[in-house]
């Protein structure tokens, strides 16, 4: 026991010591900070509409279950309920897709899923940003080390480079005796860019003619906020029949973890429910051999109540104008940080989002489509969140391991339930400390010229 603590205190006074030591913090009073953290895009979790018809169901609905708890078994023992079957062919009909499979959290969805599909003669190309879920299902799958590659973010030449290496160094993949799989997000959670999908699919499509090409998409943070009713960014480009899986999960924009609704909750920090959208072919075999799947207890009735009654909230159309005011919100905000941050400040915008007048440093000239999450990048990132949490906002600083060393940054997502003057008060929050900041560094300098 003494070397497991000796072991294990090392490791937390290591991390304690580059302030990289991970905490559980009480969720801050909703009264008192302007929640700018959450993943609660749509702000369905203060919704009096949605509450009211999960209420309703749970209480008088005749097709509700006889308990909001359990079933206490697993999917494959007795936890196949009527009410799981049937809001997967709800959410399979929603989203455009053959066949649907309930996870309980997202998580499970992807480790399951690129754990068990891949097979050990297939290659993984993955975006070297994708969620830390992908990379635990492809660790645990039967592709050897050597046959999983990276692809520079967003990097469509080096995707298209990587892939032509394997095609043409793989005769099995050549004659389509192989599969290479590719896995993406379309919405990536810390530097708020969406994946040149459309790209990607045409990409596939060409250097793997045979068909032997698989895309999965994660689509959890671009559920609720694109494509019609929320569908997500592979329905809004009318992909859903040339992607080979795709993960919805519904703790974000839909408000559905865990049998309850968190308000304030860190980025990706908890369980939440998903679907692995895809044929009914790969879905008999996820339902044999996704571990996470089979060796878990099934996701309780109230779950199944929740997805159920925010998805009926998509579909009447009650997202779409929230949808629209978050992109708004990130409009207005981008505008206005753009106007006093430069790529010199002690806080600045990514690549993606800078303004013409910096062309040296954008990726782009025009501003890509809109999201909810805008990072604001910074050496100081837990004293400029802490800096806005005594101006009224909650943000949270991201820093490494959850983004590479020299990325950290403060984050900041966006919510329908955000106004347009909390949006600028926040940007003239940020825009106080740059100042500061620069005229402390300016004293600095001048009291070390003052010393020669």
């Amino acid at each position: 026991m003494a070397a497991l603590q000796s072991r294990m205190t090392t490791a937390l006074a290591s991390r304690s010591s580059r302030q990289m030591l991970r905490s559980l913090e009480p969720i801050p009073s909703s009264a008192s900070l302007v929640d700018f953290s959450s993943n609660d895009y749509l702000s369905f979790s203060r919704s009096p509409s949605l509450r009211s018809k999960l209420l309703s169901a749970l209480s008088s609905s005749p097709s509700a279950p006889p308990s909001p708890y359990g079933p206490p078994s697993s999917r494959l023992l007795d936890g196949n309920s009527s009410h799981h079957l049937s809001l997967e062919a709800h959410l399979s009909a929603f989203f455009r897709a053959e066949a649907g499979l309930l996870f309980n959290s997202g998580f499970d969805a992807n480790a399951g899923l690129w754990a068990c599909l891949p097979g050990p003669d297939d290659w993984i190309l993955f975006d070297q940003l994708v969620h830390a879920s992908i990379h635990d299902g492809m660790r645990a799958s039967r592709v050897a080390k050597d046959r999983r590659r990276a692809f520079k973010h967003n990097k469509l030449e080096d995707l298209e480079r990587t892939l032509a290496e394997i095609v043409q160094s793989d005769g099995g993949v050549r004659k389509g005796e192989k599969s290479v799989w590719v896995g993406i997000e379309s919405l990536y959670s810390m530097d708020g860019d969406l994946a040149p999908l459309k790209e990607v699919v045409e990409l596939v499509e060409r250097l793997l003619p045979l068909g032997n090409g698989h895309l999965v998409v994660d689509e959890a943070h671009s559920t609720g906020l694109y494509g019609p009713q929320g569908r997500g960014l592979v329905c809004a480009l009318g992909l859903a029949n040339r992607v080979t899986a795709r993960v919805h999960t519904f703790g974000k924009a839909m408000a559905c973890s865990g049998g309850h609704i968190p308000r304030y909750a860190p980025a990706d920090a908890l369980d939440e429910p998903a679907v692995v959208l895809s044929s009914p072919l790969i879905r008999s075999y996820l339902i044999n051999y996704a571990r996470p799947l089979i060796y878990s207890t099934v996701m309780p009735y109230m779950n199944v109540l929740a997805i159920e009654k925010s998805l009926e909230t998509l579909e009447d159309g009650e997202g779409d104008p929230a949808a629209a005011h978050v992109h708004h919100l990130a409009s207005t905000l981008i505008s206005r940080l753009s106007s006093f941050l430069t790529p010199s400040s002690s806080v600045s915008l990514p690549a993606h989002l800078l303004p013409p007048l910096y062309p040296s440093f954008s990726l782009s000239q025009v501003h890509p489509s809109t999201s909810p999450i805008i990072p604001l990048l910074t050496p100081f990132p837990r004293p400029l969140s802490a800096f806005l949490r005594e101006k009224g906002f909650l943000v949270r600083p991201i820093t490494y391991p959850t983004v590479p060393v020299g990325e950290e940054r403060v984050r900041v997502c966006l919510h329908a339930g955000n106004t347009v003057e909390e949006v600028e008060a926040l940007a003239e929050g940020i825009r106080t400390w740059v100042q500061r900041d620069e005229r402390e560094r300016m004293e600095e300098a001048a009291r070390t010229r003052a010393k020669l």
